[in-house]
């Protein structure tokens, strides 16, 4: 029996959006209403896993194209946007090979990034960020709040939901893609045109979600006005190496890999540890440290938090000491 905040979900619809991107459309067998949720928030879908572990789990947008709808109050169906990643670790891949009746494990609605801003509102998007940035835009359209949306892409063809999108933004709507010299984003043109402190909530690969931070800092912006959620999940870095982990609860000892992360380590072993975003920004994998030097690669602990040593986020942080005890 799955517990109560697990759903078992049937596959409704599967549409082709770009040769990498497609939506998929999950409702209940019995037609009950889905779970509510705000703009921003995600679902986790359970992935199995290939070789021997516990299932995995990855965390998708939930859509909201529709300024009509209000899914606070309970949807029929939730809606993702996917895009097939080749060299992923695999979810993409299984998510893409979905057919129409299939069933998902799926973990209810969570936030990590609401929109909670006043207008004017500037709201940016690269690749499949769009996801939880659409679902902002159609609730500052359905308040008629003051909004810009800019959505970049490699190509204009890589764009998902631009009909869906013009329809609710209309004007407000602005396509950039890098293929087109004039059709390029330019971070500091855009930002040199807007308000300093005007609410920024900027979703999608990290190059340009970090790109958008630091010129809005430079610039002025107070950190409470930038908002943001990464698309890519933090890779292995040149000069990693491996480096043992000791679970002091249990004596267990394990190797982490210089290619692999600490979490994916953990759960591959069998440990049980709660996560969600896997690039640092959450919170939900904050763990203990007992013993070893963290090389702190997350924006969600504060300075003090990662001078102290005493915790760490281990979905993105290693040890640069060789040995490191959690408690765990």
């Amino acid at each position: 029996m799955l517990a109560p905040s697990l759903l078992t979900l049937r596959v409704a619809a599967v549409d082709t959006l770009t040769p990498l991107i497609r939506s998929f459309t999950l409702d209940a067998a019995d037609a009950v209403l889905l779970p509510g949720y705000e703009p921003g928030a995600h679902i986790q879908v359970e992935i199995p896993f290939s070789g021997v572990g516990a299932p995995q789990w990855r965390s998708y947008s939930l859509i909201n194209l529709d300024p009509s709808v209000d899914p606070r109050a309970g949807v029929p169906a939730y809606r993702l946007g996917i895009r097939r990643e080749d060299e992923g670790r695999g979810g993409s891949r299984h998510m893409h090979a979905l057919e129409v009746g299939q069933t998902l494990n799926v973990r209810a609605p969570a936030n990590h990034f609401p929109l909670a801003a006043p207008a004017p509102v500037l709201l940016i998007a690269g690749g499949i960020g769009i996801t939880p940035i659409a679902s902002m835009a159609a609730e500052l359209a359905a308040q008629q709040r003051d909004f810009e949306l800019h959505f970049s892409g490699r190509t204009r063809d890589s764009l998902p939901f631009v009909d869906e999108l013009r329809a609710l933004a209309g004007k407000r709507l602005v396509l950039w893609s890098d293929d087109d010299p004039n059709a390029r984003l330019s971070v500091d043109a855009l930002l040199e045109n807007a308000q300093v402190n005007q609410p920024i909530y900027v979703c999608g690969p990290a190059g340009m979600v970090n790109a958008v931070l630091a010129v809005a800092r430079k610039r002025g912006w107070h950190e409470c006005d930038l908002h943001h959620e990464l698309f890519t999940e933090t890779a292995s870095q040149e000069g990693d190496v491996a480096f043992e982990v000791e679970l002091k609860q249990s004596g267990t000892r394990l190797t982490v890999p210089a290619d692999r992360s600490l979490l994916d380590t953990l759960i591959e072993n069998g440990v049980d540890v709660m996560y969600d975003c896997r690039a640092g920004y959450c919170g939900l994998c904050s763990t203990r440290v007992c013993d070893g030097e963290i090389n702190h690669r997350d924006t969600y602990l504060s300075d003090a938090d990662k001078t102290s040593g005493k915790v760490m986020q281990v979905c993105v942080s290693r040890c640069t000491s060789g040995r490191l005890v959690l408690d765990l």
